[in-house]
Formats: structure tokens, sequence, C-alpha cells
């Protein structure tokens, strides 16, 4: 049996709502890491989560079971302030929307730091924050409007916790952008090219797969940077999200979660007016999506999915009431 995971060499994971939901491991997690260690890829975890250093990261997923040190992490907080000591004049002052960790390693990479936009600095950097003062967007939109240049380490607009969603740095940064319209953040966070060209070139990563719960990070960034992508169902996204995903958001493959790693790949055939996915089958009727196939089990309806999803992109056509029918699929 070949498995997804024997063609690659390193597997990248997106965090939360893929690893864990906050305290809780994400169920299977631990059980699919150790198999993709096992097989001799290289883990590395990548998180668009700027709040939290890689230390105290790495500490919280050895809690949860996983084998991890602070090597095995890349943050975009990382990404942003080993980026911005390569493009700003060492020295420079910027002010600082976001945690400690953020200010600490803009500070190591040899910048000042300020919370004020009295301060006059030359640039903005936000960071997500759970505790973010409002007064503080506030000096950060008044930084901007005076000229500061605005970065962001990411800009997701939602968390997925183990309670359901949250704002994320998305929302902060909507806040600074209602003063400083029609200005936007230069961000370094997936899916832009910084976090995902650091990563490969930290890992040396020939063959990479991405594993990742959101289409407008994940697997966009995944494809940008021209690697294969997995989305899973664990976290954030699910099946509306995939059937909307346009011809560059779409992943490579699906799974469950990242146990699917340990598997044959899930394929999609053509056939005729037709697409076919194990024994699932989706065809057009009246320019409507009908599906043939048992929808007993999760895996079951991963595949009809995943042939529907296919004769949906390549038709355009209505999915119908095919979609409820996958009732064990968020």
């Amino acid at each position: 049996m070949t498995r997804l995971i024997d063609s690659h060499d390193v597997a990248f994971f997106d965090l939360d709502g893929v690893i864990y939901l906050g305290p809780i491991a994400v169920p299977g997690a631990v059980e699919g890491i150790r198999g993709v260690t096992a097989s001799g890829a290289r883990v590395m975890y990548v998180t668009n989560n700027a709040a939290r250093s890689a230390r105290v990261v790495a500490e919280h997923l050895d809690s949860l079971g996983f084998a991890a040190g602070p090597d095995d992490l890349i943050t975009s907080a990382q990404v942003a302030a080993g980026v911005l000591a390569e493009t700003l004049t060492p020295g420079s002052l910027i002010l600082v929307a976001g945690t400690q960790n953020l200010v600490e390693l803009l500070t190591e990479a040899g910048f000042r730091t300020t919370d004020t936009a009295d301060d006059s600095p030359g640039a903005v950097v936000q960071g997500y924050s759970p505790h973010i003062p409002w007064g503080l967007l506030d000096e950060a939109g008044i930084a901007v409007q005076r000229g500061a240049t605005w970065y962001a380490t990411n800009d997701d607009a939602t968390r997925p916790t183990d309670r359901g969603l949250v704002a994320g740095l998305g929302a902060q940064l909507a806040v600074v952008g209602m003063t400083v319209r029609p200005r936007k953040p230069i961000v370094f966070g997936k899916p832009h090219a910084p976090m995902l060209d650091f990563a490969i070139s930290h890992t040396g990563a020939e063959r990479p797969i991405f594993v990742g719960d959101r289409i407008d990070t994940d697997i966009m960034g995944a494809n940008r940077a021209g690697i294969t992508s997995m989305l899973v169902f664990t976290g954030a996204h699910g099946k509306h999200d995939l059937l909307a995903a346009g011809p560059g958001d779409r992943p490579t493959y699906i799974g469950a979660d990242v146990r699917a790693l340990l598997e044959p790949p899930r394929t999609a055939t053509h056939e005729g007016h037709s697409w076919r996915c194990g024994a699932a089958r989706a065809h057009l009727h009246d320019g409507r999506i009908g599906l043939d196939a048992a929808l007993d089990t999760q895996t079951d309806q991963l595949d009809a999915l995943w042939a529907l999803a296919n004769l949906s992109w390549a038709t355009d056509a209505d999915p119908g009431d095919s979609l409820a029918r996958l009732d064990l699929l968020h």
C-alpha cells in the first residue's frame, strides 16, 4: 500500500484546527503525527498565530502528547522579524500592536519598539493578541495615518477553538483599517509568500506537503508556493467552503484528519458526465448534481464529497441537495 506521506519528505502542519483546538488535541492528531514521523518524513508546524513564542507552543504540544521542540515550529512572528531584519534599517523604531512575544522577537532582531504614535515610529507591526488593548489599536491607526509603514504577521479572519470560532488578527486589522482606508498592511503569514518560502528554505524540503483546515490561508498558501496540499475537516472550513473554492484555491487532496497522510491518497476520476471516487459517483442530471453512493461512514462521505467537488468544479453545476446528504461532514 502506497500511503500519501510516502511521496513527501517534509509535512508542514497548521496548528489551530489541525493539531489542536485550544487546550485539547484534535482527535487522531497525535496518532497521525507519530505515523508521519515513523515514515521518515520531517514534521514541521507552521502557524499564523503570532501570540506565543515557539518555545511556549512547543511546550503546549508536548503536554498534549506531541514530541515537539522550538526547532519544529515556524510562527508568523518569527517570519515577520526575520524579513524586517533584512528590509528595515537596524535600530528602527516600530510600534508593536501584539503580544510580548512579538515585541521580544523584534527587539532581538535589532529594532526599538514603542506603544505610542507620538514617538514617531517608522513602522507598525500587528500580531494577534487575545487581550489587545483598544487604545493600542488607536495608536497603530494614528501612526499609520502619520506615515508609518503598516505590517501584519497574518490576516486570518477567525481562529477555531474548542468552544467554536473566535475572531482572529484579521478583525484587529479591520479596526485599524477603518481609520486608514484604502491602505492595506504588508502581510507575512499564509497565504502570503514569506511564510512558506521561509518554511521550505528552513527545512530544505524537496517534496513537501502542507496540511491545513483553511482554504484562504493554508491551501492558498500552498498553491502559491507550488506545493502539494491537503484540506482536513477538523477546523474552520468544511464542505461548502471546498465547493466554493476557486481554481487557484483548491486542495490537492482532502482527508478527515492528519491520519489521512497514512492512507492511500484519495483520488477522483472523470467518467463521461460523472466523476468517481472510491465507490461514490457524482453525475449530472438536468443540470444538477446527483450522488450514487453509500453514505454510512465518514470515509464514504469524503469519497462522495471529492467526486462531487470535482464534478462541480468541472461543470459549475448546482450541487442541489447532495451536500446536505453529507451529514457527517461540517
